[in-house]
């Protein structure tokens, strides 16, 4: 059955010209101008992904809006925001929302198709759980694939789908540094040379719920010119963690 991707975008030529490249290599598509008319049809069925473009006609963030509609829906759909103001504050408040991924306008078709059969890759993937090889749990840090949670000194926090994903590429390599290159690969689906402030936001976003600290962070440290490591306790109390 092929794969459902919804595009809102308010312009009515780059939304036909998204929707018949898209149909073309064999997505059914879904095209909406307006952040009302996509959030109505959604209220009946979700699709596989979703691109928005950050302005939609009167709303200048009316994108972000519907981001934060989805996210409060679902925490696995795969989101793509289109802009075409290149700041990073638009990309970076995009990806604070929940946003798995971006495109700045004017781009080429063949690179919004790589993108969105990277994320449908990474949705499709074989859950953490089914391969017995993988790490799930060390010290303090235990995941929990099918509900995309951790228990993390003993409490349950909640994550995305990407954030997971990011924390648990992190686990395999416990106590060594991971090149941003290989975290694109592998949590992204591709390797591109530009995205490395996306790896910055989500990593920012799992330290705002792991570290007692985020701003001097104890677990996930970045090792400056080469990566992020994950380094964790091997044995844990609670209350030596409450005591930190």
């Amino acid at each position: 059955m092929a794969k459902t991707i919804a595009i809102v975008e308010d312009e009515p030529a780059i939304r036909l010209n998204y929707m018949d490249a898209l149909s073309r290599v064999g997505y059914a598509v879904q095209g909406y101008a307006s952040r009302a008319a996509a959030t109505e049809a959604f209220l009946l069925r979700l699709p596989d992904l979703v691109i928005i473009d950050v302005g939609l006609g009167d709303e200048p963030e009316g994108g972000f809006d519907l981001c934060r509609e989805l996210r409060a829906r679902s925490a696995q759909l795969p989101i793509m925001f289109l802009t075409a103001r290149d700041q990073d504050f638009d990309i970076i408040s995009g990806l604070r929302l929940g946003a798995d991924d971006y495109l700045t306008k004017p781009f080429e078709i063949e690179e919004l198709l790589a993108r969105v059969r990277a994320l449908l890759r990474r949705t499709d993937r074989i859950p953490p759980a089914a391969k017995h090889s993988e790490i799930l749990s060390y010290g303090p840090l235990t995941l929990i694939p099918e509900r995309f949670e951790v228990v993390w000194f003993g409490q349950t926090v909640k994550l995305t789908h990407l954030e997971f994903e990011l924390l648990h590429c992190l686990l395999q390599r416990h106590g060594q540094t991971v090149a941003p290159s290989e975290i694109l690969k592998e949590v992204w689906g591709y390797d591109p040379d530009d995205d490395i402030e996306t790896i910055r936001v989500h990593i920012r976003h799992l330290r705002t719920k792991l570290e007692p600290d985020p701003r001097h962070p104890d677990y996930i440290r970045t090792v400056y010119g080469a990566g992020y490591c994950l380094e964790l306790p091997s044995a844990f109390t609670e209350e030596a963690r409450s005591a930190e």
